[in-house]
């Protein structure tokens, strides 16, 4: 069963709390998500590190429920 735009945005908030988070269905079929997070847990992390902090919060997930999901992850600006 795919994963909501509710459910995958409530698991993403839960994460990365005081976050920018937009969620995009590519596809249309909730299978397929790009995610954009600005979020201060990002500060002073390389992009891999980030990416791995996403795929660690959603691990249980992916390649399940969730079976695609891009990344833009980005720290807020200051």
């Amino acid at each position: 069963m795919p994963m909501s735009h509710a459910a995958l945005e409530a698991r993403l908030v839960a994460a990365f709390p005081d976050s920018e988070i937009v969620l995009t269905d590519l596809v249309g079929d909730n299978d397929h998500w790009k995610a954009r997070i600005v979020s201060p847990a990002f500060k002073g992390l390389p992009r891999v590190r980030q990416h791995q902090l996403v795929n660690r919060a959603l691990a249980d997930v992916l390649g399940g429920t969730l079976h695609a999901l891009a990344l833009e992850t980005a720290a807020p600006a200051e």
